[in-house]
């Protein structure tokens, strides 16, 4: 069963060359205020943040991505170059990227997810997730996915209130705010339900719906983050996909911009252990899961980093009783659909 197609040489390349172009952006942007980059280790994983005070002297950090060498070259550029014609230019690259095969996602879900990202939720430690961040893995992994994936949803989430909020100029970021400016008819459900605005509704177009959401608390009640102003909502085993992240393009017709999303291995291993938590009524999107899992899955097997899966699928089951049996009960699923996935070197 085909899952994916690989990307020719020249979409792959156009891609990484507007990652770049988006990433100095992104830096240079950092490097105009006050401050420094640091080194941080978060779960045996080195990243790299920005350090600075904010106008209320708050001492505030900034996500700039995982430490490798592509990131410590731009941080390089950006200190001696500046972004002159730098929109066009990503302009001018995107539409390239688009021309050779990456794939892209809706237009109107792009622009909100690019707004909040200039409202700076993405260097808040904002989380790109579901199948916009499945659909962005792709382009990353040099791989257009042949299986339909289209959603209504467009889901966020934060690891939660451990990361600082950096905004440049701006004390706080407002999610609600950078919503509204966008007069897209989007209002948290708050208004509507009485529920807190961990959700985003336009009442008039069903087509697009906001999650935002976070690992589970002990009390399971709703997580309030207020320099983000927003709510999250705590769902069982998110955990799992925020423990590693990674940087992504998202592309569409009227842009690209940076988003973080889930490690691929991790993302595919926790549609694993929540295939059996959706009731019946949504059995297509159990088998969805299933098949994000299967192909991400698949692109990793057939890259040479399998061990990446093994090690992920060891974590999930170290975790205790209850993820064993969620895991297993998954993956059984997915290899009845996809049994050339029943390798020893993945399991």
């Amino acid at each position: 069963m085909e899952l994916y197609k690989d990307l020719s040489l020249g979409a792959q390349t156009a891609y990484a060359e507007l990652q770049d172009q988006l990433q100095t952006q992104n830096i240079g942007e950092l490097s105009a205020l006050p401050g420094s980059f640091q080194r941080l280790i978060k779960r045996g994983n080195p990243y790299i943040y920005y350090n600075f005070r904010d106008m209320d002297g708050t001492q505030r950090m900034a996500y700039v991505g995982p430490e490798d060498e592509r990131v410590k070259r731009l941080i390089e550029k950006a200190k001696v170059s500046k972004a002159e014609s730098g929109a066009e230019i990503i302009q001018a690259q995107t539409k390239a990227a688009i021309a050779l095969g990456c794939m892209t996602t809706l237009t109107k879900h792009f622009r909100v997810i690019n707004r909040l990202g200039q409202y700076g939720f993405f260097r808040a430690g904002g989380i790109l997730i579901g199948t916009h961040a499945f659909l962005a893995m792709g382009n990353m992994l040099g791989v257009q996915w042949t299986s339909s994936n289209k959603t209504m949803d467009v889901d966020f989430a934060h690891a939660g209130r451990n990361v600082s909020v950096a905004l440049g100029a701006n004390l706080k970021l407002s999610v609600h705010d950078a919503l509204t400016s966008l007069e897209m008819g989007l209002l948290p459900i708050a208004e509507f339900s009485g529920k807190t605005g961990a959700q985003y509704r336009n009442p008039k177009d069903p087509e697009l719906r906001l999650d935002f959401v976070t690992s589970e608390t002990r009390d399971g009640k709703t997580v309030i983050l207020p320099d983000l102003g927003l709510a999250l909502e705590c769902l069982k085993f998110m955990e799992y996909s925020l423990i590693e992240t990674t940087q992504a393009i998202l592309l569409s017709k009227g842009g690209a911009c940076i988003v973080n999303i889930p490690a691929p291995q991790r993302y595919a291993i926790h549609k694993l252990i929540v295939y059996g938590e959706r009731p019946v009524s949504e059995r297509v999107k159990a088998n969805k899961d299933l098949g994000q899992a299967a192909s991400i899955i698949q692109v990793l097997l057939g890259t040479g980093s399998a061990e990446l899966v093994k090690d992920a699928w060891r974590d999930a089951l170290s975790r205790g009783p209850g993820w064993e049996k969620r895991a297993t009960q998954g993956r059984k699923a997915m290899l009845k659909i996809y049994p050339h996935l029943d390798t020893h070197e993945l399991w």
